[in-house]
């Protein structure tokens, strides 16, 4: 299992989302070709309502505490309500959280 698999397996298992996006942007920067060192995460989900931006951070960073300590350099992390994703990208659907295409 990759570790960009092993990312969004673990998120959608964890937190109940509505949306989830996970970009390998390892090509972005100074390492080899097929790298999965930097990534960035978006999430959306009626978990965070109330939720400081750091507690929002602190739990996806709970989540990959082993990736992080192990395999991930950079971790960009986007966290929104569907309220807040709405404000920000307009009444367009949300796509629902990838399963990886095996589930």
């Amino acid at each position: 299992m990759t570790i960009h698999e092993t990312i969004e397996r673990k998120l959608a298992g964890a937190v109940d989302l509505q949306h989830l996006e996970v970009v390998n942007e390892s090509g972005n920067h100074n390492v080899p070709v097929g790298s999965e060192s930097h990534f960035k995460v978006v999430l959306v989900s009626e978990t965070f309502q109330g939720m400081a931006l750091i507690a929002r951070h602190r739990q996806v960073n709970g989540i990959l505490s082993h990736e992080l300590a192990n395999d991930i350099h950079a971790l960009a992390i986007h966290t929104y309500t569907e309220q807040e994703w709405r404000k920000k990208n307009g009444e367009a659907p949300l796509s629902p959280p990838c399963l990886g295409g095996s589930s």
